[in-house]
């Protein structure tokens, strides 16, 4: 099972990226996969993601998203819903792409107010471009930061249960 991370931040290195990566991680580990996720910062690639020649970078990103078995697609919360860098980029991904695929949503969030967004804006995108979006997606509340390593595996126990079994030798 591979397992990108898709990191909306228009900051590299973000709180949000180094939650993203923890909550793959365990999730992995939840399904008996362990292992270190892959990821992609579109902080990086913020300078050529509007290039209408779609540069090289933005479609090798395209492509490693297309190619993993599980995306954890993590956003901070703007203005109530996920940051525009990671709608102009899920704009690359035709409508029903991500079929096959499971995409697990995650928002940092300012304010428990805005927890809903997870499951309100960032579920329907990931639907529409064909992922199946295992329940529950996961809003990360910032002043819960701290409590991360408490709050991630009950959460990660769920979501692995909905994933493929393991595939066995034989």
């Amino acid at each position: 099972m591979s397992i990108t991370v898709l990191v909306g931040n228009p900051r590299s290195g973000s709180r949000t990226s180094s939650t993203a990566v923890a909550a793959a991680r365990a999730v992995a580990a939840a399904a008996g996969r362990p292992g270190e996720p892959e990821v992609v910062e579109l902080a990086d690639l913020a300078p050529v993601l509007l290039d209408p020649r779609r540069p090289a970078p933005v479609t090798e990103a395209v492509d490693r998203v297309l190619a993993s078995d599980v995306l954890l697609v993590a956003s901070p919360t703007y203005k109530a819903t996920y940051s525009g860098l990671l709608k102009v980029f899920l704009d690359q991904i035709a409508t029903g792409a991500l079929a096959g695929r499971t995409a697990i949503p995650l928002l940092l969030v300012g304010s428990p107010a805005h927890t809903l967004a997870v499951e309100v804006h960032l579920r329907p995108l990931l639907v529409e471009l064909g992922a199946t979006v295992p329940t529950p997606g996961l809003a990360v509340v910032e002043s819960d930061l701290p409590r991360l390593p408490e709050l991630l595996p009950p959460w990660a126990e769920r979501v692995a249960r909905q994933l493929a079994p393991p595939a066995t030798g034989g």
